[in-house]
């Protein structure tokens, strides 16, 4: 471990000792993300914020709530969640102004898959993983998603080459399915993201003070490596380009 990484007391640094630092705009971007939000919950009813419990989830709840937003939350519990994660969905629950809703898969479909494919088939193929997140997350996410007219999402543009374009307001598949998409943090920072967090000492997932800064099931997700990319530790054993679930994968 690097002097970077250790804190003034001598302790390995906790994430927003790490990260956070505000970018030069960073009242603007607040400001254009609070007035999106706004703007969703006055005009796109009804609207949901969709939260994985991630750093840039977090912070969005936190704006929601403070801003006493019509904007409910769900999660979807994949069933095989960090247990850090399903300790701060609980926190979240019981501390959240607005509801947050948590989504499981069909039982039955998870124990067919296990029992045909094995508790570890998402090693064995893309095919296989991809398998496992439509039943764990995607099948889940229709429920969630049903009769919404909007949902909210914590994608950044910084995030990766295949969200570099992620626009404020995603309007793609409104004909298909009528949903509206509103990424409120398109624009801004890793170092944004944290310096929200550590302004307004908002719980977070202690797994980003371990070097995980993207976070989703246990057996998927991995700590990076000082110089990885930011989401180098989903899907590791992949190629770069596969590294979606779908949640996000425009047809």
């Amino acid at each position: 471990m690097t002097s970077s990484l250790i804190s003034s007391r001598g302790a390995p640094a906790k994430a927003t000792e790490l990260h956070a630092k505000a970018s030069p705009d960073f009242a603007a971007r607040l400001a254009e993300t609070e007035a999106l939000l706004q703007r969703a919950a006055s005009d796109f009813q009804p609207v949901t914020q969709a939260s994985s419990l991630g750093a840039e989830d977090v912070v969005i709840t936190h704006i929601i709530n403070r801003l006493r937003l019509d904007i409910p939350v769900f999660v979807l519990d994949t069933g095989a969640l960090h247990t850090e994660t399903l300790a701060l969905l609980e926190r979240t629950q019981a501390h959240s102004r607005v509801p947050v809703t948590v989504y499981r898969p069909e039982h039955e479909s998870v124990i067919w898959f296990i029992r045909n494919e094995g508790q570890d088939a998402m090693y064995k193929s893309i095919q296989l993983r991809k398998a496992c997140c439509n039943i764990r997350k995607m099948e889940p996410l229709g429920r969630a998603l049903a009769g919404k007219k909007a949902w909210v999402t914590g994608l950044r543009q910084e995030q990766s080459a295949a969200r570099a374009e992620v626009p404020l307001h995603d309007q793609s598949e409104v004909q298909a399915k009528g949903l509206h998409k509103f990424n409120p943090l398109a624009k801004w920072t890793w170092g944004d993201v944290w310096h929200y967090i550590a302004q307004h000492q908002v719980d977070y997932n202690p797994l980003h003070d371990q070097f995980f800064p993207s976070i989703g099931c246990a057996p998927c997700t991995r700590a990076i490596s000082l110089g990885e990319e930011f989401r180098a530790g989903r899907w590791w054993w992949e190629d770069e380009a596969a590294k979606e679930c779908g949640l996000h994968v425009k047809k």
